[in-house]
């Protein structure tokens, strides 16, 4: 019954809004139809977290739209095309999605995609690094299974992170391929947009596929923290791929670092480029492949880094307030589980936090079900204790003890439920009912917690989101252990391709000639 009114409910928008407003200026030519679909989540082989189906939250049919501001109802993109809207699901990043859960939602997707063949397009929104449990390049498992419904004239257009990767089948089943040009991702929205418009184009135009794909995989696999296009050499590098990519006989370009964090053959940067001038196409991408290689060896942390007991001491001894850490092996905005405890047991084991009068520490955050539940019963204002973290990741440290304030408690955040403050000591900890990552200003002022006047600020996250970065007076790094190990030289990679760099620092020079991949229907 629940798929059948969101049925009704799609058609009714679809029909309502973009299809009838499309059909009027152009009534004697035949609106384009444009299916919707995709799955997005960067998950960590090293972590021992697992991802189910309710973490993508789902949407479906008309839903889907609300995703996309770009695609309002009124909005002249929406106006044409005929959109078909299926399942769209983004999850916090985590570990491997089980089996069960994949198989859940790309079945409902492609159950959706048959009701309303055939398909002039399709935009498929990834984000490229997802692992499943048992299965190597789900993203390419999933494009060639739409394929097989959908068939090989449909013209597809992909989006994606640029931290996700890009396998040889996923290129080939993909007309169109662009990614994020931006780390941190400001540019998301523009990206998908990008995707979608490219694919309206292409349509209208009757071009068609681009002729050639230019593919190029570059052996270097680093963090994002080491890549950011706020600093050197990422900012310079990516900024060549805009002007690229509006060359004449040049449909798209795009840069993918790649995501570290996940063992497989396709973990991996890639170069490619798309367009109908085999030479342009081939030697852009060849010009943006060896530019990637060439400061290979200059990237750098986005930020100075040090031990955590390095960070701490520097934070303390620091005039500047507030004073950010980012506790980067367990970010769960990278794949990290999220509830590490390793961090949060040397702060509060700390002489200088013990005391209520103490340097004043915001500690965001730590999952604490069973917690929550006694900080309620407590109330706000009444003392409380129990354990916290470690029920999923416990490698480097147990359950930590908390004791002390219940300071406020706030419900309905659509990731962590239910959050609450405990006061211990000068220490401030968030705790939540379920994961979440704080990176705005909001995600603390909502607890009463005022990052702006908090002398430290303690975050599971990697390089600082912008409102983050835009608060912090000074900033460290910590190299923490975790799922998302900042060091990557000490996870145990055993099935990526070697020779890769940094992890073989002395590889000779790749070859970095363009690989013309097969058109989709070829």
């Amino acid at each position: 019954m629940k798929s059948a009114r969101l049925f009704c409910l799609t058609l009714f928008i679809c029909l309502s809004s973009c299809l009838t407003s499309a059909q009027a200026p152009k009534a004697n030519k035949q609106i384009p139809r444009i299916a919707i679909a995709g799955l997005a989540i960067e998950s960590s082989t090293f972590s021992p977290a697992l991802t189910d189906e309710a973490a993508f939250h789902a949407k479906y049919g008309a839903d889907v739209f609300s995703s996309y501001p770009f695609m309002a109802a009124d909005s002249p993109l929406c106006k044409k095309a005929r959109w078909f809207p299926t399942v769209v699901g983004k999850s916090l990043p985590g570990g491997a999605v089980t089996r069960a859960a994949y198989e859940s939602l790309v079945n409902k997707t492609l159950d959706s995609l048959k009701k309303h063949l055939p398909y002039d397009g399709l935009y498929f929104d990834i984000h490229g690094a997802m692992s499943v449990v048992g299965l190597d390049d789900p993203e390419g498992d999933f494009i060639v299974r739409i394929r097989k419904v959908i068939g090989y004239k449909t013209m597809i257009s992909t989006s994606m992170d640029l931290h996700g990767n890009v396998s040889w089948r996923l290129a080939q089943n993909s007309d169109l391929i662009t990614c994020y040009r931006m780390a941190p991702h400001e540019d998301a929205m523009q990206t998908k947009q990008r995707a979608v418009q490219n694919l309206i184009d292409r349509i209208e135009s009757s071009k068609g596929k681009p002729a050639y794909k230019a593919y190029i995989s570059v052996p270097i696999l680093l963090p994002g923290e080491k890549t950011s296009t706020r600093v050197e050499p990422g900012k310079s590098l990516y900024k060549q791929v805009a002007p690229a990519a509006v060359q004449s006989g040049i449909t798209d370009a795009a840069i993918w670092i790649g995501y570290a964090w996940a063992d497989e053959p396709r973990n991996h940067a890639v170069v490619m480029v798309t367009g109908d001038d085999k030479e342009k196409v081939t030697h852009t991408a060849e010009q943006l492949a060896q530019s990637f290689w060439d400061v290979r060896n200059q990237f750098e942390f986005v930020a100075p880094t040090g031990t955590l007991t390095e960070c701490l001491d520097k934070a303390i001894a620091s005039p500047k307030h507030p004073f950010y850490i980012s506790d980067s092996g367990d970010n769960p905005t990278a794949g990290g589980a999220g509830d590490a405890t390793w961090t949060l047991t040397q702060i509060l084991a700390r002489p200088e936090f013990k005391a209520a009068n103490g340097p004043s520490l915001l500690y965001a955050s730590i999952p604490a079900p069973e917690l929550i539940k006694s900080a309620i019963a407590a109330g706000v204002g009444n003392h409380v204790e129990g354990y916290a973290g470690a029920a999923v990741d416990n490698r480097f440290a147990p359950p930590v003890k908390l004791s002390g304030t219940v300071e406020s408690i706030v419900s309905g955040d659509k990731d962590a439920e239910v959050e609450a403050v405990i006061k211990v000591g000068s220490v401030h900890v968030i705790i939540t009912q379920k994961r979440k990552p704080y990176h705005k200003e909001i995600d603390f002022t909502r607890l009463g917690l005022n990052p702006r006047t908090a002398d430290i600020v303690v975050v599971k996250i990697g390089y600082l989101e912008p409102e983050l970065y835009a608060m912090r007076a000074d900033w460290l790094l910590a190299i923490t252990p975790g799922g998302v190990d900042q060091n990557i030289e000490r996870l145990p990679y055993h099935r990526i391709q070697r020779p890769m760099f940094p992890l073989d620092k002395d590889m000779k020079d790749p070859d970095l000639k363009a690989k013309l991949v097969p058109l989709s229907d070829k």
